[in-house]
C-alpha cells in the first residue's frame, strides 16, 4: 500500500479517494519538489479535518476555511462598491442558505458574484467552501469556492410567505401579512457622511404573534398611510436585532402594501390582578377613566406629554401612562385597549401603574378578542341602563364588567378626572398635577362594583363606595377626588 493511501485510509472523510489522491498531486507539483506524496497527503487530509463540519449550526467565526452543503433559501441583490487604491469597484451577493441544523449568510464577490445571479437558483443544494467571520447578522461565510450538488438532498422547505414565529435573525427577502396594531410618525437623523435619514415604525401581528416594522428612508412615509386595524403585506423586508428583540426592516427594495383582507391576531396577555413591579408584559381591558393630554418641559429643555388611562380585565383595573406619541392615541372610555411590552411601575400611592414608552403599542380593537387572556367577552348585547341611560355599542362597557350591561359611555371622551400628584416619565421628568377639592356629581349608574361609574350625558366619573348601587339607577354623590376619582362619602337616589 502507498503513502497516499495509508494516509487516506486513516482519514474519516466522505472524499472519494480518486478526488483525494488528484489532490495530493496537485499539492506536490504546487509546492515545486520541497513535499513528497506522503507529506502532501498530511497536508491534504489536515485541511480536510478542519473544513469538515457537521451542519450550519456548527460553523463559528475564528475557525479556519470550512466545507458545508446548504439549501439556497433567498438570493440578495448584486452591490458594488470602492475598494481603496483601486479602479475597479467591488461586487457582492449574499446569499442564505440553510441545512436541517441552522441558517447562514455566504458571502459571493466579484466574479462569483456575477455568476451567483446568472446561475443560482433558491432551492438549489450547495457545496461551499469559504472562512467564517463575525457579520452585521451573525456569523457569515466569505466564499472561496461553490458549486451546486444536484444529487445531494436537503430537508428545508423554502418559503414564499412568513409568519411572525418562522422570523429568524439574518432573514432576507421576507414577505409577511399582518395586522397593523400600532403606527409611528416619521422621525429624521443625521448619517456619519452628514446626510439626512428619515426612519418609521408600525408594529403588526398574525395569529403566531406580532413584529416591529422599521422603515428607513423614502419607505418612512408608509408608517402613516396606514391606519390600526388594516392588513398589510411587507414584502422584501430583512431581520435584524434590537435590544434583543428581532424587528423586521423595509430599505429601498422592499414596500409594505395593503391587503384587502383579515389577519387574525389574538394578543397574549396578563391578567391585570397577577401583574408584578418591574414586569414588562401586555395587557388588555376596557377603559373605564381618561385623562387628558398634559405636556411638561424636560431637564434638556425639551417639551414631553403624557397621557393616562385606566383599564380594567376580568381581574382588576390598572392606570397606564402613555408616553410620548403614544398620548396621542385615539381612546375613548368603553373602548377595548391592548398595551404591549409595558413597564410595570411604583405608582401613586404604592399601586402599580403600567407605563407605555417608546417600545409600547397601543392599538384599540373593535371589540375584545375571542379567547384573549385576562378580558371578558360577552360585547355587543344592547341593554337599557335604566332612567337616563342609553344604548350600549358592540365596544360598551359590558365587554369588561363580567357580562353586565351598562350604558354607552363614548360621548364622556374626557372623565374629567384629576391627575396623580406627581409622574415620572420614561427619562425622569416630572409632571405636576394636583388633586382636586370635594366635588359633586351626579349621574346614572353605568358601571356597577368597583369602581362604580357614572355618567351624567356630557361627563362620565368614577367614583369609590361602599354603598351597593344599581345599574341605571341615578345618584349623587359628594367627596374629595383621590387618584382622579370621587371618594363618595355621599351617596343620595335621584327621584323625579
Amino acid at each position: 500500500m502507498g503513502a497516499i493511501e495509508e494516509v487516506y485510509d486513516d482519514l474519516d472523510t466522505d472524499v472519494p479517494f480518486e478526488e483525494f489522491e488528484a489532490a495530493v498531486n496537485d499539492k506536490v507539483e504546487q509546492m515545486g519538489g520541497l513535499a513528497d506524496e506522503e507529506t502532501a497527503a498530511m497536508l491534504i487530509a489536515h485541511e480536510l479535518r478542519d473544513e469538515e463540519v457537521e451542519g450550519v449550526a456548527d460553523i463559528e467565526p475564528g475557525m479556519d476555511d470550512v466545507k458545508f452543503l446548504a439549501k439556497v433559501m433567498s438570493i440578495g441583490e448584486l452591490r458594488t462598491f470602492e475598494r481603496d487604491g483601486e479602479d475597479e469597484d467591488g461586487r457582492v451577493v449574499n446569499v442564505e442558505v440553510a441545512d436541517e441544523t441552522g441558517r447562514i449568510r455566504i458571502s459571493l464577490w466579484d466574479q462569483m458574484a456575477e455568476q451567483a445571479l446568472e446561475n443560482l437558483e433558491v432551492g438549489q443544494v450547495l457545496r461551499v467552501a469559504g472562512r467564517p467571520k463575525d457579520g452585521y447578522n451573525g456569523v457569515e461565510v466569505s466564499v472561496d469556492k461553490v458549486e451546486p450538488d444536484s444529487e445531494a438532498e436537503i430537508d428545508v422547505q423554502t418559503q414564499d410567505s412568513y409568519r411572525v414565529e418562522d422570523l429568524s435573525l439574518g432573514l432576507s427577502d421576507v414577505n409577511l401579512k399582518g395586522r397593523v396594531l400600532s403606527t409611528d410618525t416619521v422621525r429624521t437623523f443625521d448619517r456619519d457622511d452628514g446626510s439626512e435619514g428619515r426612519v418609521a415604525n408600525l408594529t403588526l401581528g398574525d395569529p403566531t404573534g406580532r413584529i416591529r416594522v422599521t422603515l428607513w428612508d423614502e419607505k418612512a412615509d408608509l408608517a402613516e398611510a396606514f391606519d390600526a386595524g388594516v392588513t398589510v403585506e411587507v414584502v422584501d423586508g430583512y431581520v435584524r436585532e434590537r435590544d434583543g428583540d428581532l424587528e423586521l426592516h423595509v430599505g429601498n427594495r422592499g414596500t409594505v402594501e395593503e391587503l384587502d383582507e383579515d389577519v387574525e391576531y389574538v394578543p397574549e396577555t396578563t391578567d391585570i390582578a397577577s401583574l408584578e413591579l418591574d414586569q414588562t408584559v401586555d395587557i388588555a381591558g376596557g377603559v373605564i377613566e381618561t385623562d387628558p393630554k398634559r405636556t411638561f418641559d424636560r431637564d434638556d429643555g425639551s417639551e414631553g406629554q403624557v397621557r393616562n388611562v385606566r383599564v380594567k380585565d376580568g381581574t382588576g383595573d390598572i392606570r397606564v401612562a402613555m408616553w410620548g406619541e403614544k398620548a396621542d392615541a385615539d381612546i375613548d372610555l368603553a373602548d377595548y385597549v391592548v398595551f404591549t411590552d409595558v413597564e410595570i411601575q411604583d405608582g401613586w400611592q404604592d399601586d402599580l401603574e403600567a407605563s407605555a414608552g417608546w417600545r409600547s403599542t397601543v392599538s384599540v380593537m373593535d371589540e375584545a378578542p375571542e379567547g384573549a387572556t385576562g378580558a371578558s367577552a360577552g360585547a355587543g348585547a344592547d341593554s337599557d341602563a335604566g332612567s337616563g341611560g342609553r344604548q350600549s355599542q358592540s365596544r360598551g362597557l359590558d365587554a369588561f364588567e363580567n357580562g353586565a350591561s351598562s350604558a354607552d359611555a363614548s360621548n364622556g371622551g374626557d372623565a374629567g378626572t384629576k391627575a396623580d400628584a406627581t409622574e415620572t416619565d420614561a427619562e425622569g421628568a416630572a409632571v405636576d398635577a394636583g388633586d382636586g377639592a370635594v366635588e359633586e356629581f351626579t349621574g346614572t349608574v353605568v358601571q356597577s362594583g368597583s369602581p362604580v361609574v357614572l355618567d351624567d350625558g356630557t361627563e362620565t366619573r368614577s367614583v369609590e363606595t361602599t354603598e351597593s348601587l344599581q345599574l341605571g339607577a341615578e345618584v349623587t354623590v359628594r367627596g374629595p377626588v383621590r387618584e382622579g376619582r370621587i371618594d363618595a362619602t355621599d351617596v343620595k337616589s335621584v327621584t323625579r
